[in-house]
């Protein structure tokens, strides 16, 4: 099963149309059904890998200043105890010393999911990032899990492509506005060393991309790619399966690993 990456934005794309909320509701229609879907949040920050066993997941409204009525989306999917499992134990044996913790569907999930897999009927578990320990750290972690992906179960990192929340909120940008060139010339830096399958680069992206920490002060948001990325396996490339931009910085990628 192929692995992908996509990028969520900002938690209101699923109120507003756009590109990147036109891509998802029909890519969702053509992935099928996976017994599970193991999801990487940029928004499950932890300092070890933990992963949600909780049967029934709740929601998490992790921001403030967007629609009221955001808050009143409920994703209903399953959590799944067993994939959990499946998974702690590969990342055990990996010696990464996982955890378990209890934990509600933040935006990072639920956001890409009520567009990709409006029914909810797909149970899911959700896996922290560890922003302090860097790219191929999380690129190692993700080829650990390539068993699962293996056996059935969609693993898909949820993040960003770029990402600077201080240009996004300085409000100088309208959500249709153009990327500017420090912004592009990450995003397309990235799709070429993606589709070449260059994790050398890749892992070194905020030194040799132009604009790399510009564009991601924190790693967060693009932690869960390399997780994806990893997924798939030694030797894996991408490709970007869609690309636009929201409010000029946020550049809302998405790439499928094989």
């Amino acid at each position: 099963m192929s692995t992908f990456f996509v990028s969520h934005g900002a938690p209101n794309p699923i109120l507003h149309n756009s590109e990147a909320r036109h891509f998802l509701e029909k890519f969702g229609k053509n992935l099928g059904k996976p017994r599970a879907i193991l999801m990487v949040t940029a928004h499950f920050e932890a300092h070890r890998p933990t992963l949600t066993n909780g049967a029934h997941p709740p929601m998490i409204y992790d921001f403030g200043g967007f629609e009221p009525e955001l808050r009143s989306v409920h994703y209903r999917a399953p959590g799944s105890p067993e994939v959990a499992s499946e998974a702690f134990k590969l990342l055990d044996e990996a010696g990464l010393n996982p955890a378990f913790a209890d934990r509600g569907f933040d935006h990072g999930i639920w956001v890409p999911l009520v567009l990709l897999r409006p029914e909810a009927d797909i149970p899911v578990v959700q896996l922290s990032v560890e922003p302090d320990k860097g790219a191929a750290y999380h690129l190692k972690l993700g080829r650990e899990l390539k068993p699962i992906a293996g056996s059935g179960v969609l693993i898909i990192g949820s993040g960003a492509a770029t990402h600077n929340l201080h240009e996004f909120f300085r409000g100088q940008y309208r959500p249709d506005s153009p990327a500017p060139d420090w912004v592009k010339s990450c995003g397309d830096w990235l799709d070429r060393k993606i589709t070449a399958g260059d994790t050398e680069a890749l892992v070194q992206y905020r030194m040799l991309t132009p604009n790399g920490a510009k564009n991601h002060p924190t790693e967060e948001h693009l932690l869960p790619f390399f997780v994806a990325m990893g997924a798939a396996g030694e030797g894996a490339h991408g490709n970007r399966i869609h690309t636009s931009q929201e409010y000029g910085v946020l550049m809302m990628d998405c790439y499928q690993f094989l």
